[in-house]
C-alpha cells in the first residue's frame, strides 16, 4: 500500500516519507553501532586497566636526520621498564611504540593514534621540539584525563609559556643544556666573536639563547646567524659564508644534520673552532668513525649528560647501557632522557599503587611533587612541570679510537631561566631567530 497525500486534488506519493524512515533507520543502526563501538573502548580500556595492564605509549622519532637519537630514546624506555620486569604495583607493563619523523603533523597523527585507537593509559614522548611543542602540548590540552610525560622534547616554551597541566617534563630544556658554556667559551676559550649555524625550529631556538645569555652577558658578539632546514643535505653555501674573523662557529645540530654539516665544513677547509649544541656532540653523533672525528676533538658543549661522570650511578647505568643491543658505545643524553621520564612514570605509579582513576588525577599529582635521583643526579620539577637538574659542561676528548664527553664542571640545581627571575626572563618574549640577540 502506498502513502499518498492529495495537492490541488491530485492525488501523488508522498516519495519523502519512506526515504525519511529508511534514513533515520540507518542513523538509528550507526548510532547504535558506534554507540557500541565507543561503550566497548572504555569497557576494554577499564578492563585492561582492571585485568592488570597498563598500556603505555611511547613516541619516538624513527626516520629522518633523527632515527639514531630515537632509537636510542627507546632503549632508554626499555633500560627503565626491563630493571622493574615490566611489573609496577603489581600490574603488567606493556609498551607500544610509534615512530615520527620528527615533524609536526606525523607527531599529531600518531599521539591521536595511541591514545583514541590503541587506547594508551599515557604517553611517553616526543623526542623533538616542535613535535612537543607545537603537537603534543596542544593535545595533552584537548585531553586533561590522560597523562603525557616528556621524552627530550626540549623546547623552552613547551612549559614556560602556557603550560599544560597533564605534561610533565622530568629531562630539562635546551636553554638549561647550555648553562655555563657561554661563560667558558668567552671568559676560558677566548672567543669573542662567533657566528652560528642552526636547524631552524625550536629546539635550537632553545640553545642557542642558553648559550647568548651567558656569552652576551661577558660582553660577546654573534655576528651571524646561520637558521637551516631539518634534514639539509648539502651545507657548502652555509660554509662558504662563514666570516673569516670570527673566533669560532656555534653549531646547534644533531644526528645526520650535524655529520652532513662537518663533512661539509671538512671538505671546504673550513678553519674557526667549533662550539657545539647539546645534540652536536652526542654519542649519535661521536659515534661516526673516520676523519670527521678530528673535526670534534677538543669542541666544548654543555647538557645534561657527561660520558665519564664519576658518579658511581651514572657508572652502573653505563654498565647496564651496554647489555642492551644495538646499544652506541656510551650512553647519550636520548637515552637517558627517555630513561628519566619513564622512571618517573614507574615511581609515580608505584605511589598511587597502579591507580589510574579519576582522570588521572591522583597519578598527575605524583608526578608533579616526585623528587628523585638517576645516573646524572637528582631532579625534581617546578611550578611549570619542567625539571630543575644538575648540567654538565664538557669536552670532547678522543680515548683509543672513540670519541667521549670529558667533564669540566657541573652546574647544580639548573632552572629553567638561568637563575633569571622568571618574570624578568617572560618579558624577553618567545625565542626566535632573533630573540635574543647580543647588542
Amino acid at each position: 500500500m502506498s502513502t499518498t497525500k492529495r495537492i490541488g486534488g491530485a492525488q501523488r506519493p508522498v516519495w519523502w516519507i519512506g526515504r525519511l524512515s529508511v534514513l533515520v533507520a540507518v542513523v538509528m543502526v550507526l548510532s547504535s553501532v558506534l554507540g557500541s563501538h565507543l561503550t566497548s573502548a572504555k569497557q576494554l580500556h577499564s578492563a585492561t586497566n582492571k585485568g592488570g595492564v597498563i598500556k603505555i605509549g611511547v613516541l619516538t622519532t624513527l626516520a629522518g636526520p633523527f632515527a639514531v637519537p630515537g632509537q636510542d630514546g627507546y632503549r632508554g624506555v626499555q633500560i627503565a621498564f626491563k630493571q622493574v620486569g615490566y611489573k609496577v604495583a603489581g600490574k603488567t607493563i606493556k609498551l607500544i611504540e610509534e615512530g615520527t619523523d620528527a615533524s609536526v603533523g606525523l607527531a599529531r597523527d600518531k599521539v591521536r593514534k595511541l591514545v583514541e585507537q590503541d587506547g594508551v593509559d599515557f604517553v611517553i614522548g616526543p623526542l623533538s621540539g616542535d613535535e612537543g611543542l607545537y603537537a603534543v602540548k596542544p593535545y595533552a590540552k584537548l585531553h586533561p584525563n590522560v597523562t603525557f610525560i616528556n621524552g627530550t622534547s626540549a623546547a623552552e616554551d613547551t612549559t614556560l609559556r602556557s603550560p599544560s597541566k597533564n605534561f610533565f617534563r622530568f629531562t630539562t630544556d635546551g636553554v638549561q643544556w647550555m648553562a655555563g658554556l657561554g661563560n667558558y667559551a668567552y671568559q676560558t676559550k677566548h672567543y669573542h666573536r662567533m657566528a652560528l649555524v642552526a636547524e631552524d625550529y625550536s629546539f635550537p631556538y632553545s640553545q642557542v639563547a642558553g648559550f647568548m645569555t651567558e656569552f652576551c652577558r661577558n660582553g660577546g658578539h654573534m655576528v651571524q646567524k646561520n637558521w637551516v632546514p631539518i634534514g639539509t643535505h648539502d651545507y657548502s653555501s652555509v660554509v662558504t659564508k662563514i666570516p673569516s674573523n670570527v673566533d669560532a662557529i656555534y653549531v646547534a645540530l644533531g644526528g645526520s644534520d650535524a655529520v652532513n654539516f662537518l663533512k661539509a665544513y671538512d671538505q671546504f677547509g673550513g678553519k674557526a673552532p667549533i662550539v657545539g649544541g647539546s645534540i652536536t656532540v652526542d654519542q649519535t653523533v661521536l659515534g661516526t668513525k673516520g676523519a670527521l672525528q678530528k673535526r670534534l676533538i677538543g669542541v666544548p658543549s654543555a647538557g645534561p649528560t657527561a660520558d665519564n661522570n664519576p658518579s658511581p650511578a651514572w657508572q652502573a647505568f653505563v654498565r647496564y647501557y651496554k647489555t642492551i643491543p644495538g646499544h652506541l658505545p656510551l650512553p647519550g643524553l636520548f637515552v637517558t632522557g627517555y630513561y628519566y621520564e619513564a622512571r618517573a612514570a614507574i615511581l609515580a605509579l608505584q605511589k598511587v599503587h597502579g591507580d589510574l582513576s579519576g582522570g588521572q588525577k591522583k597519578f598527575q599529582n605524583a608526578l608533579a611533587h616526585l623528587r628523585f635521583s638517576g645516573p646524572t643526579g637528582a631532579v625534581y620539577l617546578d611550578h611549570n612541570r619542567n625539571a630543575v637538574a644538575d648540567m654538565y659542561l664538557t669536552e670532547v676528548v678522543k680515548q683509543g679510537n672513540s670519541l667521549y664527553n670529558k667533564l669540566i664542571k657541573v652546574t647544580h640545581n639548573v632552572n629553567q631561566t638561568l637563575g633569571v627571575p622568571e618574570a624578568q626572563f617572560l618579558k624577553r618574549g618567545p625565542l626566535s631567530r632573533n630573540n635574543p640577540s647580543c647588542p
